[in-house]
């Protein structure tokens, strides 16, 4: 998931700038994107010859090709493993069988809950054909927070093996703005990914989280339409680490009851939870149960991948990626149109991914080593930059930095350029002088309570220790100001995205302002790739303690 931004109606497409292969780049000089080409990478891959891009589809075959194809041109050589082109990525695909039995019990009284009304129970990604929980005693957990450089504790030593959790979502800070964990932007303790992974770490055998509107950014409906149908995740060998039996979510209103039936406050609780001292609360009497069959079934997919080796330090890596996939073919929308093209999301992406590669393959080497990357199921998880960062062609504690590309705005150039999450890397202190020289701006995350950070494709790398930046098109457009900015991309969340309707339009899109900020990324990576500087995580970020880990193993 990504904040989005959109086309404005009025603008035209924009003549193209000069064209850059074989061209070459004076080193320390930042190449011009072309925006002519980056148009015709969207209009290709947007077509409906490709199907929507859905994984493990006849449509995977005709991206993953193209994407390939279009690496050689530009004069990468194959990046993934055993010099191909491909890194295969093995997913587990499961889906709940037959509607599930679920109840709490307090004090011998029974309560069934409705799949989808009033819980949303993901499928099991523990490869088992079988779910049975049979009345586990039920305990409230907070914010399901163990973070030892915050001296945070949710579960002060409690034995939890066998038991159901109920967590809030977000993180302490959420309610108050204040605290040790950055006031109202959330870290990933907030995010539900982290309080699942940290349910199977203290051995639980279920974790339900409570959905609140807004701590979570979104309603009901968005977890009842993601967390009820076919799951994913890679293939891991022990998924058990990081996947407890069972994970779901509880409506607010209904845990409410439960509590209350249980003795126990909902808000009281949550104000104890804000706090450092508190400690698990055991839900006397009360006990969950939950019985369903689960159909497992192991797909592949692929990552793309292009490498130019460094001159120099070719063991040192900047990475540049986005995602190809999208969701391919769905339910017909008003005018019968069943292909979800994914033009903006994230056609533009990749389309930046391969002219930056063009880019940099027509300049002079660069001493560090450049890869580029596209990564399969993002829609579905961000499973295909996971199973790299799980399983990385390339070390991690040598890749320098890495930049995230995910659903740029054929809108035209604007004077700001978005940085999502800001505040997390040192990186956004290069980004800042780069666009000052310029005369651009840096634009901060205006919803960092939202955890957008956490939603694309650098986290599985940020949260591996990886210096990453994730920046999306400004709002502050040349052409209309920030009022034509905002509508645009009403518009297009309205309108478009995760719609048939997110289609290419060579009538009014504008690449001019992708170009533009494909060109500030260029000037980024190629001023890391011939320096011996490694930047790392703030002080302040969750992500230092991983980067510096590893600081032996840069010299």
């Amino acid at each position: 998931m990504k904040l989005l931004r959109s086309a404005v109606p009025a603008l035209a497409l924009a003549a193209c700038a000069t064209a850059q292969q074989g061209t070459g780049t004076a080193p320390g000089a930042a190449a011009a994107i072309d925006p002519a080409r980056l148009a015709a990478h969207v209009r290709t891959l947007a077509s409906d010859e490709f199907l929507g891009r859905g994984p493990a589809t006849p449509g995977e075959e005709k991206t993953v090709a193209y994407i390939a194809e279009q690496f050689r041109l530009a004069g990468l050589q194959p990046g993934g493993p055993d010099g191909r082109w491909f890194q295969e990525v093995p997913l587990l695909q499961a889906d709940i069988v037959g509607q599930p039995e679920l109840s709490y019990t307090v004090a011998g009284q029974r309560r069934a809950l409705a799949q989808g009304e009033q819980v949303a129970i993901r499928a099991s990604m523990l490869n088992r054909d079988r779910v049975a929980i049979d009345n586990a005693p039920l305990v409230f957990l907070g914010y399901g927070v163990q973070a030892k450089e915050r001296n945070w504790d949710d579960f002060k030593g409690e034995n939890l093996r066998g038991k159901v959790g109920i967590v809030l979502v977000n993180d302490p800070d959420f309610e108050t703005g204040q605290g040790d964990f950055g006031g109202k932007a959330m870290t990933y303790y907030g995010r539900w990914t982290y309080k699942f992974e940290e349910a199977a770490r203290q051995g639980l055998a279920g974790l339900l989280i409570v959905h609140e509107t807004a701590p979570a950014s979104y309603g009901w409906a968005t977890v009842k339409n993601s967390n009820t149908n076919t799951m994913f995740d890679i293939v891991r060998p022990d998924p058990a680490a990081v996947h407890p039996a069972m994970e779901g979510w509880i409506q607010r209103d209904v845990a409410v009851e439960l509590l209350r039936a249980a003795g126990q406050d909902f808000e009281a609780l949550k104000r104890q939870a804000q706090t450092r001292e508190f400690r698990p609360v055991a839900l006397n009497g009360a006990t969950f149960s939950a019985r369903y069959g689960v159909r497992s079934a192991t797909i592949r997919s692929r990552n793309v991948l292009g490498r130019l080796p460094g001159s120099t330090r070719p063991n040192e890596t900047i990475l540049y990626g986005g995602h190809w996939d999208h969701l391919g073919v769905g339910a017909p929308d008003a005018r019968g149109d069943s292909i979800y093209n994914g033009a903006v999301d994230n056609a533009t992406g990749i389309a930046a991914v391969i002219e930056l590669a063009r880019a940099f393959a027509a300049g002079p080497r660069p001493q560090r080593s450049l890869v580029f990357a596209a990564w399969t199921v993002e829609e579905k998880g961000l499973l295909g930059s996971e199973y790299y960062a799980a399983n990385p062609v390339y070390p991690l504690e040598t890749t320098v930095a890495g930049f995230n590309i995910d659903a740029l705005s054929p809108t035209g150039p604007a004077r700001d350029l978005l940085v999502i999450g800001y505040g997390q890397s040192e990186l956004e202190d290069r980004l800042d002088r780069v666009l000052t020289a310029g005369g651009r701006v840096v634009a901060r995350d205006p919803k960092p309570e939202a955890g957008y950070f956490y939603r694309s494709d650098h986290f599985p790398m940020a949260k591996r220790g990886v210096p990453m930046l994730y920046v999306d098109s400004g709002e502050e457009l040349m052409a209309g100001g920030r009022a034509a900015g905002e509508a645009a991309a009403q518009s297009y969340t309205r309108d478009r995205y995760h719609q048939p309707a997110d289609e290419f339009d060579a009538a009014t899109w504008n690449f001019q302002g992708i170009a533009q900020d494909a060109a500030v990324l260029h000037r980024l990576g190629l001023d890391l790739a011939n320096s011996r500087e490694w930047p790392n995580y703030r002080t302040t970020s969750e992500f230092r303690p991983a980067r510096d880990a590893s600081a032996a193993r840069r010299q």
